[in-house]
């Protein structure tokens, strides 16, 4: 029972930075656009998260503040480089998958450059610190799960409703979802696609930026070359899993991160058992998702992944 219990406490704050970024990826892919950039983004959010309230700290500021500053940092930064990559993929219409990927390169690289010039090497920050719900932390078994963890932890779960009513309930939402599947029609109507995809993009990059910045300043407290680990492929897949749907890519979220949360689970408890099987199983399923998700195309918007030119019929 307890080690049950020990896999749900971890996976739930485990799962909010595979959550925000691949919310952020569906509103990109409802668009119409395929990021998988992500990974990049993450990184320079990560490193930009933690960067500010490191050297506020260095000033004998303190860090409250600096927190709330770091995380915009992230995500104005997230929301430039889902708009540079709108340059790329909406003005210039570059192919999508190969300009995500340079984007990811160029994110990796930039961060761990710049934190080895301004940083150097390997320092913590005090972060977000958890902020425990009155009364609900001491519910039994539920309280532990879901009430005791920091802000972000609960901000995240409140994006899923919040980004269902926007895309689902509003015009800038139909807009977006007109654009993914026929931008052509939503075109004849006065809908301009060119910048409904790049508002998709900078609020998916923000997103993405934040969840990166969840690392840095939420879990880890530290930045590191290697802090994302595959986080912004995986909510790629997220999206694919949960059929670009809030609710599902949230069950999908959970699920990775209680993959995630069984190794440290079996380490803890001394088990005997080749924990390294336990590390890679998140991936695992990463490869099954995509090797099945061709099932589910049909699903996908339509125009996901392709350019638009109102002068030509592409």
């Amino acid at each position: 029972m307890n080690f049950i219990f020990n896999i749900l406490v971890l996976g739930v704050p485990f799962s909010v930075a595979l959550l925000i970024a691949s919310l952020g990826e569906m509103v990109n892919q409802r668009a119409g656009i395929f990021n998988l950039g992500c990974e990049g983004i993450m990184a320079m959010g990560a490193f930009l998260g933690m960067l500010v309230p490191y050297a506020a700290g260095h000033g004998g500021a303190t860090p409250g503040i600096y927190n709330v500053l770091g995380l915009a940092a992230a995500c104005g930064a997230g929301a430039l480089l889902g708009l540079f990559f709108g340059l790329v993929v909406v003005t210039f219409r570059a192919p999508q998958g190969i300009a995500g990927i340079g984007l990811q390169m160029f994110g990796v690289g930039a961060a761990g450059t710049l934190f080895r010039h301004f940083i150097g090497g390997t320092q913590s920050v005090p972060g977000i610190g958890s902020a425990p719900i009155p009364f609900l932390k001491d519910i039994p078994l539920l309280g532990p799960i879901f009430f005791s963890h920091n802000v972000l932890v609960y901000l995240a779960f409140l994006m899923v409703p919040a980004i269902w009513y926007i895309l689902f309930k509003t015009p800038w939402g139909l807009k977006v979802r007109a654009a993914g599947t026929y931008p052509r029609a939503a075109d004849s109507l006065g809908i301009k696609i060119n910048l409904v995809r790049f508002q998709a993009l900078a609020v998916g990059g923000a997103m993405a930026g934040l969840a990166g910045a969840y690392l840095s300043l939420c879990q880890a407290k530290m930045f590191s070359d290697s802090i994302i680990a595959g986080r912004g492929f995986i909510a790629v897949a997220l999206v694919y899993f949960g059929h670009w749907s809030p609710m599902r890519i949230m069950g999908g979220a959970l699920l990775f991160s209680m993959a995630q949360s069984l190794q440290l689970a079996i380490q803890g408890q001394g088990i005997n058992f080749p924990y390294e099987f336990a590390v890679m199983l998140p991936y695992i399923l990463v490869i099954a998702v995509l090797a099945f998700s061709h099932k589910n195309q049909h699903m996908s918007p339509a125009a996901l992944g392709k350019p638009f030119n109102r002068e030509m019929r592409i």
